[in-house]
């Protein structure tokens, strides 16, 4: 009987220890981004679809309020926000600029703005895809400077990307 209450005893304090330690060596995904969840504002949406039929251009309206056209749609599981991507882009203003443009260039799309972590899951790897993101899901009121110290995107722009997706991770 002694042996037994021991026993209960010590398991009594043993399994708080262990669950309390045994979270210490969960493994971390390491990714602490979240689906986003932005929706453009109408203002932007009507901006865009203003633009958009100047311009001529026929693309798709997201429930987001950003446009895309899918030119090849890849293969295999499209991206999540915590997915390394590998991508070759050019972004231009409406009036043609390209203010960024590289090359297998690697990010994780939760880190990336609104407009892409929303436009990029609907093509997997090996696809392509046009963006149009009004501003309340690309840089919204605040100017982005570019790589010489310039302003390349002034405020309240709307945001044109051609993006391929090389890999996803």
């Amino acid at each position: 009987m002694r042996k037994t209450l021991l026993l209960l005893l010590s398991l009594w304090l043993f399994i708080p220890v262990f669950f309390l330690f045994e979270s210490c060596f969960k493994k971390d995904s390491g990714c602490n981004y979240q689906k986003n969840i932005s929706v453009a504002s109408v203002t932007d949406q009507q901006n865009l679809q203003k633009y958009l039929d100047s311009a001529g251009i026929n693309a798709t309206l997201d429930s987001d309020g950003f446009y895309y056209q899918i030119i090849s749609s890849g293969s295999g599981t499209p991206p999540d926000v915590c997915s390394v991507i590998t991508v070759t882009y050019t972004g231009q203003l409406t009036n043609g600029n390209v203010f960024d443009q590289e090359t297998n260039q690697l990010y994780t799309l939760g880190g990336l703005i609104a407009g892409w972590q929303q436009g990029l899951p609907l093509i997997s790897k090996g696809g392509v895809i046009k963006l149009y993101i009004p501003p309340s899901l690309g840089y919204g009121n605040t100017a982005q400077d570019g790589k010489n110290g310039n302003v390349a995107i002034p405020a309240n722009s709307i945001l044109i990307f051609n993006i391929d997706l090389i890999n996803v991770q």
